[in-house]
């Protein structure tokens, strides 16, 4: 947060591929990056900068080696995964709060199954996001965008509005059919359950109210 405005970044690793939580880490830190010096986001910015960071990141996951002390069918298995490189599923925005706080501005973008969910003076409004939350979709060092290009969501908020923006990883999939307000003690149970594996479970969980 800086001043009147929130940028924020969500990044879910890809299981399946080679060190995903690379990804998910250098994604996260680049997109953080490019919002906080960037006046404007738009689609075609962020579209040039997935594409643009697919060099350096695959160049920096090129000096990670599998353990040399790992079986060698392992190895020959990460070495065949990390030719289809790494792969993150992200969600990221910024809200600017103007007219003296009264208004806002929202700008969104996305690709994969991460839920993002809002709530307008207490009335749910996700439509949109779930019907473009697919998991397909995702970054990958190699080819950046696949399964098409971000999704982009801009919105506004007048001087009575009252918002809640959630955004949470698949690994917290409980709260899909909960609308209510669900306090932070409630997340950490969620977190800290035995069938989810507790905090070591792929699993983040990011609200924001204004």
């Amino acid at each position: 947060m800086k001043g009147n405005i929130c940028n924020f970044v969500l990044c879910d690793g890809v299981g399946m591929s080679y060190l995903g939580d690379f990804a998910a880490r250098f994604l996260g830190n680049a997109l953080l990056d490019w919002l906080e010096t960037t006046q404007h986001p738009t689609e075609e910015g962020v579209e040039r900068l997935l594409h643009d960071l697919t060099l350096p990141a695959s160049q920096q996951l090129e000096k990670l080696q599998p353990l040399e002390s790992s079986p060698l069918l392992l190895r020959e298995v990460l070495m065949e995964k990390r030719s289809r490189g790494s792969q993150a599923m992200y969600v990221c925005g910024r809200i600017e709060l103007t007219g003296g706080g009264r208004k806002s501005r929202v700008w969104l973008a996305w690709q994969g199954d991460s839920r993002i969910r809002l709530w307008r003076n207490g009335q749910e409004q996700s439509e949109l996001f779930q019907t473009h939350c697919k998991t397909n979709e995702r970054w990958s060092t190699l080819e950046g965008p696949v399964g098409g290009k971000p999704h982009i969501c801009e919105m506004k908020g007048s001087a009575g509005d009252s918002l809640r923006l959630q955004l949470y990883t698949d690994g917290l999939n409980d709260l899909d059919a909960i609308q209510a307000y669900v306090p932070d003690e409630h997340i950490q149970v969620l977190l800290d359950a035995t069938h989810t594996g507790g905090l070591e479970d792929d699993a983040a969980f990011i609200e924001l109210e204004w």
